[in-house]
């Protein structure tokens, strides 16, 4: 009877080992793949468009999820464009016009840099699991890894996209392609993951293409040039007078 027991025990126990995470478990694990107390980023923009292509180099410091600044360092006519994120506030500077511009409303659409990313996505919370619900559907192989394909579902209303499709790396827990949805069902953008690379125990994209698939041209590739996580970032930078210095 021991026996008996012990075995379906061992039975039951494997089951349970061998079952797949929960999609809140996986999400989870992109956010803590991603997100860090302090980061110092530099980064290449290129804007593929249907005429002609751009391209800009920027460098931002982010602390956690609610603080972010980005200084745009090329070319010449972007040089000295400065972006801060407080919470849900953001205002850009132009060194062009000396103006600081709060970016709210229907302006937070807008592109950033005639780019396939708007003020709307710079805004957004970058921990998934605060803003959706999220479902395991299936597992599909992507360029040889394998992945699972999460369904996300906006918690709550006024986020940005309502429904989300995500290929995470099974291995990496690194999403290599996502899907944006508006409520209505209407495919709006796209993000492929064309490479990456691990720094520390963590895998980040090292290129990545964001499509805006309402949009004419090719779409934009973004390239981390380089960053490094756990920084000592100085106060200053998060305040409005830095957007002057």
């Amino acid at each position: 009877m021991r026996k008996l027991v012990l075995f379906i025990l061992l039975i039951s126990c494997s089951f349970l080992y061998g079952q797949e995470p929960s999609g809140k478990t996986i999400l989870e694990k992109v956010d803590a793949n991603y997100i860090a107390e302090n980061r110092k980023v530099i980064s290449t923009m290129v804007i593929k468009g249907r005429r002609s292509t751009r391209t800009l180099q920027a460098q931002s410091w982010i602390r956690g999820i609610n603080k972010a600044f980005t200084e745009y360092l090329s070319p010449a006519r972007e040089k000295g464009t400065k972006m801060l994120k407080l919470g849900d506030k953001l205002w850009i500077y132009s060194p062009s016009t000396d103006r600081i511009i709060k970016i709210a409303g229907h302006m937070l659409k807008r592109s950033v840099m005639g780019s396939d990313l708007s003020y709307e996505d710079y805004m957004e919370d970058p921990k998934l699991s605060n803003m959706y619900n999220a479902e395991l559907a299936r597992e599909e192989n992507i360029n040889g890894r394998d992945c699972y394909v999460l369904e996300l579902s906006a918690k709550k209303e006024g986020i940005a996209y309502y429904r989300r499709k995500m290929w995470v790396d099974k291995e990496r827990f690194l999403p290599l392609k996502e899907e944006l949805f508006a409520k209505s069902g209407k495919l709006l953008k796209r993000l492929v993951i064309n490479e990456v690379f691990k720094v520390g125990k963590r895998w980040y994209p090292k290129k990545m293409v964001f499509k805006d698939v309402l949009k004419k041209g090719a779409g934009t590739e973004f390239i981390i040039d380089y960053i490094e996580f756990d920084v000592k970032i100085p106060e200053y930078i998060f305040s409005k007078a830095s957007l002057r210095r």
